[in-house]
């Protein structure tokens, strides 16, 4: 999966190659325009849709949230509305579960070395 920084100097990106360089197939980025109000590429005098920087950013974003954060659509809906771009993002119920994992793991290992 490709994700590198797009080409300097170029105003608008094609489908394919918002593809590209985000790794998201194309109809994947299709099917998040009718989930995300805020990515809305305009389109050329053909009808092909032309990406700008803002939005292949925006699609870096819900990509980070969806697949990497583990949010639902819903949940990188309001991610997106609330502007949290480098906050915490699992949520506070699985993080407490997971350290109190840890704890009971750590506190066995002790018990073990002792």
């Amino acid at each position: 999966m490709k994700d590198a920084k797009s080409a300097p100097g170029k105003l608008y990106y094609s489908i394919s190659e918002v593809s590209e360089l985000t790794g998201v197939k194309a109809y994947v980025l299709r099917f998040w325009e009718r989930e995300f109000p805020t990515l809305k590429p305009k389109k050329n005098r053909s009808g092909n849709r032309i990406y700008q920087e803002k939005e292949i950013e925006l699609v870096r974003r819900i990509k980070k949230f969806l697949y990497e954060d583990g949010f639902t659509i819903e949940g990188a809906r309001l991610q997106l509305r609330n502007g949290r771009k480098n906050r915490m993002t699992l949520p506070e119920k699985n993080l407490k579960s997971s350290v109190s994992a840890i704890r009971s793991e750590i506190k066995a290992l002790i018990k073990l070395l002792s």
